[in-house]
């Protein structure tokens, strides 16, 4: 059986240039990067070739690009370093944090330790379409408000959040408190107001939208290649010169102290490879291509099958994303029966799919838990085609007939 892959946000296959570029330092180049001999700097240079390539595209210098293993570690990295570093600048400060209730589990977890530990923390609301309130934001912010980290695209429904629009109004927040803070030296510093530190989980907005981090104002930024065509297990977290951060992970002086670890040299080439790829043409071309297959397959849904909504406002969401509930069904249902079809999707977030709890986003959405249920995540990808469309659009609306008949419950509105 032909499968059609439809769960890109899950994490998208490697392109074939991006393996051919990995694969001499899976084998004859295969010096640890960190040793002085040939193979040594051998690997070396690749990983400041790479990092050269990361540091393009995200506008900066290649000192402020730590690698990591992926973006729950450059999340977990962003969030526990920062504040860990402010606590020992000033132990008795009571620090407080903004986050959005549709992050991440590697993010909204964090936060919820943190905030056991005596930290306050803020989590915003959104509105129906998945989008952070920026009026909200801007009420929350606290003179002792030190960190704000909020993610560019929403995994499930591909809200893309006003990353620019916050990070422009924390520029200005900071303004007086920079001026302040740069008077002193770091020893004299002491309970002068720190200056907002602006982080985002960029790990769903690479493919589509710039992440030119002084054009978005962010202080910290996390990515993960196997989102974007490249390698699992790589990733990295971009911080801006001067933000304090202490390394979660000890036993080495890797990576200027920040980030202990032999690092993955063939995982760094895949990644800067896949980096390198992602110009500003080649995203017109792609998001272009994908917006269109995706719209004929949401008409195609929403034509054929009766009582179904669609949580993605197309509006303020990326291309690849398409968020269905279909009322009557549960979302597993429909992802079993579809996958003994051939065709691969998803409830939610890969790192949720064990829970059996309706989607903390969808319900953060205004969405009700039953109709959160029936739920189904169709992320589109490069590779993706109009007759895959067409094979869906065939194939969901028998599934869902069958299934809604075998359910006592289900009662069709008139």
């Amino acid at each position: 059986m032909k499968y059609i892959y439809l769960d890109h946000s899950a994490t998208t296959p490697v392109d074939a240039d991006i393996v051919k570029s990995m694969l001499p330092y899976l084998s004859t180049k295969y010096g640890n990067a960190s040793s002085i001999h040939y193979f040594g700097q051998e690997a070396m240079s690749a990983v400041e070739t790479a990092k050269s390539a990361c540091a393009d595209f995200l506008n900066c210098k290649n000192d402020e690009v730590i690698f990591t293993n992926g973006a729950t570690e450059s999340n977990n990295l962003a969030i526990f370093g920062v504040i860990e570093a402010l606590q020992r600048k000033n132990p008795d400060q009571k620090l407080h944090l903004i986050t959005s209730v549709v992050e991440h589990d590697s993010v909204i977890e964090p936060m919820g330790k943190l905030r056991k530990m005596g930290v306050d923390v803020t989590f915003l609301g959104v509105k129906a379409n998945g989008v952070v309130d920026i009026d909200e934001f801007k009420a929350a912010i606290k003179e002792n408000t030190v960190l704000v980290s909020v993610m560019y695209v929403n995994s499930e429904v591909g809200a893309i959040q006003p990353i620019k629009e916050i990070g422009k109004i924390i520029h200005n927040h900071n303004g007086a408190k920079l001026r302040q803070w740069k008077k002193y030296s770091v020893n004299e510093r002491g309970d002068k107001p720190q200056p907002i530190i602006f982080h985002t989980d960029a790990t769903q907005a690479g493919n589509y939208l710039s992440c030119d981090v002084d054009h978005l104002y962010v202080d910290l930024l996390s990515l993960s290649a196997h989102k974007l065509y490249g390698p699992k297990g790589i990733g990295l977290l971009y911080v801006r010169y001067g933000t304090p951060i202490i390394a979660q992970q000890l036993g080495g002086h890797h990576q200027n102290n920040r980030r202990s670890g032999t690092l993955n040299t063939p995982g760094i080439v895949g990644l800067g490879r896949a980096l390198k790829k992602i110009t500003p043409k080649y995203r017109e071309v792609q998001n272009k291509k994908i917006s269109i297959i995706r719209d004929y397959l949401v008409t195609g849904i929403l034509k054929t099958i009766p009582e179904t909504i669609l949580n993605t406002d197309r509006q303020v969401a990326t291309p690849g994303h398409a968020h269905f509930s279909f009322l009557g069904v549960e979302g597993e249902s429909i992802l079993i029966a579809l996958d003994m079809a051939g065709i691969c999707v998803s409830t939610g977030s890969a790192c949720a799919s064990n829970s059996l709890k309706a989607s903390h986003v969808l319900i953060a959405m205004g969405i009700k838990v039953e109709v959160a249920h029936g739920s189904l995540r169709i992320t589109l990808g490069k590779y993706n085609t109009k007759a895959e469309m067409d094979m869906l659009i065939k194939t969901l609306p028998p599934i869902i007939s069958n299934l809604r008949k075998i359910n006592p419950l289900y009662k069709k509105s008139t």
